[in-house]
């Protein structure tokens, strides 16, 4: 059985299929699947297929982005509040601690909360033991490299 990683409550991350580097990330061991922030969410025609459009916020100032995804899927979560609701879902590739996972973000508008991503307990589990008393454990592995 492979040792479980500690990560604190917050930790910069990195999206390399997205070109996004450094992003805040929130660690939430209430949310079961894992969450990014985007606008402009919605299916378009691109040539004979129909791809997921979205526009990617970067809050560090950067512009947005707008990406597309074939590897996608729509499913109903229950937001912070309770409420359920119909989120599209992509899979992406984070670095965490210098390991590229490949897993499931809801694309939600996250304008209003402080982090632009939250970690769920479907990427930590089996993974990582969370220590809130922490912060940007990866984040501070990655820049001693």
């Amino acid at each position: 059985m492979k040792s479980k990683q500690i990560i604190g409550m917050t930790d910069l991350v990195d999206f390399p299929d997205l070109g996004l580097f450094d992003v805040q990330a929130k660690v939430d061991t209430g949310a079961f699947t894992s969450a990014l922030h985007c606008k402009q969410v919605k299916l378009v025609r691109v040539g004979p297929r129909t791809k997921l459009s979205f526009w990617l916020i970067d809050k560090t100032g950067e512009p947005a982005r707008q990406f597309y995804s074939d590897d996608f899927s729509q499913r109903m979560i229950r937001n912070s509040f309770g409420v359920s609701e119909k989120r599209y879902v992509i899979k992406t590739r984070i670095v965490l601690f210098g390991r590229t996972i490949k897993t499931e973000f809801t694309l939600a508008d996250r304008e209003r909360l402080k982090n632009p991503v939250l970690l769920g307990r479907k990427l930590l589990r089996n993974r990582f033991i969370v220590d809130v008393s922490e912060t940007n454990l990866s984040y501070q592995l990655k820049k001693s490299r």
